[in-house]
């Protein structure tokens, strides 16, 4: 019986004292060989370049990004899978502090003083847990997303310990692929046997995908009441004021979650953008100098930050403290792409509420070349790029950049902001011009590569679509069509995992954009029939070595 390889361990301490501590708990307990960090930095260059099983990461890492902030990193972007285990280990007392990790969902959090012991009984119970899992989790890392709704069901009464948490993956996956009927009977399911917060959060998340706001507000008013420090409820609530178009009351949703937990980066640039939206300045300029001061540290630091700064800065006539964040930006990011856009667009902001015009237009001249030589912006940024290019008579160049958000983000929201955006300006008829000139685009690209695929030609229809998609990032349309395309291929050609990755990805980022599509329960039960079809499995064996 070949002996199974040791498990990769990655220690996260800035301590030596502490390091050489772990490093012996871990031999004690059978983990041998582990890699140490010294800092979040060098941690993140780890993690890309090695997979590891198990990370554990101290809470204070000293100067730059602590512990909290490395996983907010790591989980929003998706650095590392989902059965390698985080575990957090601190002496960390501090409430707020704890909330805003364990909100991010490590596998532990074991406070200091520790023993070999503890962290031995702690560790087994987090690997028995993985092990339990693991099946459906590869059944997700290769796209099967119906095979593991299957083996969620199969393992609910091979692991009794497990039940309500095989039955709360199960319907996430419902509700991931569009089936929110199977997502809403479990969560009821749940709730019959268990008043339990999470399940009720899931219904009310249900629910809003179904535009059931009434119901779901109803209960995320409940669980707020009655659960206090459930912060994701707080934010689930939040999004719903949003989308039923009540800012102001979305904005203190947030501020009051912010206030229990507030050390969330995501929450925090969130809140600043909607204080902006109120007309809070003040507010906005809080939340986004402690984004831009804790973001300065991390791999993701995003230029946007400096730009709702400086926004929020100029809105209350603080020039002076505007051109230092801009040239804080230039410094940190400017040699970015994005970041020498995003200084592009401070300088035309600072220099219009100065009064010299000119040189506005000249800095949204350079933002304009900036944003054609491809540095992309989100959404909103963009259209306040818009409303400056209107604003200082630059037509041509704001209705190039209207083109460009229709193309690359147009899902509904997007559309219908951008659209009042143009009828403020008394530009409703270049507004309906430019969303039949790219509803027409959408059209050709689609029947091309349609006609492509009905003649045979699976590889010119492959091509076809993923230019399509490169043009049009943001389209749910276009990324549903080109997943089809790549499934077409795999179908009438043979199991490609190249192909088959890249059609994974373009339904995750559809499904991000339109969460509710009917297109996408229908997508993945064809990924499901050629995965079936060619018998493909998980690269990884899937029992992992056991350290204990």
């Amino acid at each position: 019986m070949p002996v199974p390889d040791p498990l990769n361990v990655l220690v996260v301490e800035s301590q030596p004292t502490m390091r050489t501590q772990l490093r012996t708990m871990l031999a004690s307990i059978g983990l041998e060989g582990a890699q140490f960090a010294p800092s979040a930095n060098i941690a993140m260059r780890r993690l890309r370049e090695r997979r590891y099983d198990l990370i554990l990461c101290e809470y204070h890492l000293g100067d730059g990004q602590d512990g909290q902030h490395l996983l907010e990193d790591l989980r929003q972007h998706e650095i590392i899978p989902l059965d390698t285990l985080f575990v957090m280990i601190s002496g960390e007392m501090n409430y707020e502090r704890v909330v805003s990790t364990c909100e991010l969902a490590p596998n532990d959090y074991i406070l200091k003083p520790l023993t070999a012991e503890t962290l031995r009984v702690r560790l087994q119970r987090a690997f028995d847990k993985r092990d339990a899992f693991l099946p459906a989790w590869q059944a997700i890392g290769i796209g099967d997303t119906l095979g593991a709704i299957a083996l969620c069901r199969e393992a609910h009464d091979r692991h009794p310990p497990y039940q309500i948490d095989f039955m709360r993956l199960q319907a996430e996956l419902h509700q991931s692929i569009g089936q929110f009927d199977q997502a809403e009977t479990l969560y009821r399911q749940i709730l019959e046997l268990k008043p339990i917060p999470w399940a009720e959060l899931g219904l009310a998340r249900t629910l809003m995908l179904r535009k059931r706001h009434g119901e779901a507000e109803d209960i995320l008013a409940r669980l707020v009441a009655a659960n206090e420090r459930f912060i994701e409820a707080y934010d689930l609530l939040t999004r719903l004021r949003e989308e039923t178009g009540r800012t102001a009351a979305a904005r203190d949703m947030l501020r009051s979650a912010t206030e229990r937990s507030p050390y969330r980066l995501k929450r925090l640039r969130h809140l600043g953008e909607l204080s902006l939206t109120v007309g809070d300045p003040a507010a906005a300029e809080t939340a986004f100098a402690e984004v831009v001061r804790k973001g300065k540290y991390s791999d993701f630091a995003d230029p946007e930050d400096h730009v709702r700064l400086v926004q929020a800065q100029l809105a209350q006539m603080k020039l002076d403290q505007a051109a230092t964040s801009i040239s804080d930006l230039d410094r940190y990011l400017g040699r970015q792409p994005k970041g020498e856009l995003c200084k592009a667009l401070c300088t035309a902001m600072l220099n219009a509420r100065a009064g010299d015009l000119q040189r506005a237009r000249d800095a949204l001249q350079a933002a304009s070349r900036a944003s054609r030589r491809g540095a992309q912006l989100s959404v909103g940024l963009r259209q306040e790029l818009v409303k400056a290019c209107f604003d200082h008579q630059m037509g041509d160049e704001g209705s190039e950049l209207v083109v460009d958000i229709l193309r690359t983000a147009a899902d509904e929201r997007s559309i219908e902001s951008t659209r009042e955006l143009l009828k403020a300006r008394g530009l409703e008829s270049l507004s309906r011009q430019i969303e039949a000139r790219v509803q027409e685009e959408v059209k050709s690209l689609i029947t091309v590569g349609a006609e492509k695929a009905r003649a045979g030609d699976f590889d010119g229809a492959v091509a076809e679509m993923m230019n399509a998609a490169r043009k049009m990032p943001g389209n749910p349309q276009v990324l549903f069509n080109a997943a089809l395309a790549l499934m077409r291929h795999i179908e009438h050609r043979g199991w490609n995992d190249a192909l088959a990755a890249q059609a994974r990805g373009l339904i995750d980022r559809a499904r991000k954009l339109s969460p509710a599509s009917p297109r996408l329960a229908a997508l993945t039960e064809f990924m499901h029939q050629q995965i079936k079809r060619y018998g493909i499995r998980p690269g990884r064996v899937m029992a992992r070595p056991r350290p204990f």
